[in-house]
């Protein structure tokens, strides 16, 4: 009976060892992941958003927890990038390659909300649409 008792602990231990994480894995709710991106002709956010007149050129939301969804037109390949630079959005990357005019027509895009539990409050100036459209879905909006 004692070599049981024994067999049976070190077999629950083993099993805890084995398929414990993956228990633990199973119930962990992921972190929320929802952003608001905007886009507006001009030089700065600031100045635009003080302006009446300024034309406000777009406006999404993105969400990618726990599934890819808003009104963003490509969400599911939004999220995917953003997923690989962990919501890092600085560290996007425009397409090599890509050739776009060289004119000056500013776009701003801002993106605020929360990345898997972090604060994100970003801003960034693109010197054109097309510009802007090279850095992947996030900002393809």
């Amino acid at each position: 009976m004692r070599n049981t008792a024994r067999w049976a602990a070190a077999l629950g231990l083993a099993a805890t060892a084995a398929f414990g994480p993956l228990a633990g894995a199973a119930t962990a709710a992921p972190e929320a992941s929802s952003l608001v991106l905007t886009a507006r002709y001009g030089d700065t956010y600031t100045t635009l958003t003080t302006d009446p007149a300024a034309p406000q050129f777009s406006e999404v939301t993105l969400t990618c927890s726990p599934s890819a969804s808003g009104s963003h037109p490509y969400a599911p390949s939004a999220c995917a990038e953003l997923r690989r630079v962990d919501g890092d959005l600085d560290a996007l990357q425009p397409t090599p390659g890509v050739m776009c005019p060289m004119y000056f027509d500013p776009i701003v895009v801002t993106v605020d909300g929360v990345w898997e539990g972090r604060h994100v409050s970003y801003e960034r100036t693109f010197g054109n649409a097309c510009v802007k459209s090279t850095y992947g879905s996030v900002f393809a909006f």
